[in-house]
């Protein structure tokens, strides 16, 4: 084994460290994303997702290129390792990978818009902790229009650094 320094950069995650703490980031892969999709000169939206969504229910026609669908999606989930924010739109874009709309994709590119505004967003992990483990949970009770599924939303935090989150229908 070799002692290769400190850790700066991790499997596209970047690590900055300081005297508040352990900053985690995915700057380079959100602009590969950005890039990908061909929006680096698009204008940044404000939200990911649009309020009272109907994506469940879309009926537009399929997709193109589904594969380049189910590629963004994938890449959109590898992102919420550092962007918890993302974690609703992403699993409501990841029901429709078998057969993706329009509707669909236009949503996924939102999520690109917005992720255009702010691509160094990331997770600090606060090095003067008080070690107190909060956790906090949503549920929408029957909120999918197709199964009348609840979807549940959860995150933990150590001090006041986010530690683990998750949303599941």
């Amino acid at each position: 084994m070799k002692n290769l320094g400190k850790l700066k950069f991790f499997l596209g995650i970047e690590v900055a460290r300081n005297s508040n703490g352990i900053f985690l980031c995915q700057l380079k892969y959100a602009l590969d994303v950005i890039s990908e999709v061909e929006l680096l000169g698009c204008k940044p939206a404000k939200t990911p997702l649009a309020q009272n969504h109907k994506l469940a229910l879309a009926e537009s026609d399929d997709v193109d290129d589904p594969a380049q669908y189910r590629r963004l999606v994938g890449r959109l989930i590898y992102l919420i390792i550092t962007q918890p924010e993302l974690s609703y739109c992403v699993h409501i874009l990841a029901q429709f990978i078998q057969q993706p709309k329009k509707a669909h994709w236009e949503a996924a590119a939102r999520v690109v818009h917005y992720l255009k505004g702010n691509p160094g967003q990331g997770i600090l992990l606060h090095a003067n902790c008080d070690l107190k483990l909060s956790a906090y949970c949503d549920s929408d009770w029957a909120s999918c229009p197709l199964t009348r599924r609840s979807l549940t939303g959860y995150f933990v935090l150590l001090g006041e650094s986010l530690i683990s989150w998750k949303t599941k229908k």
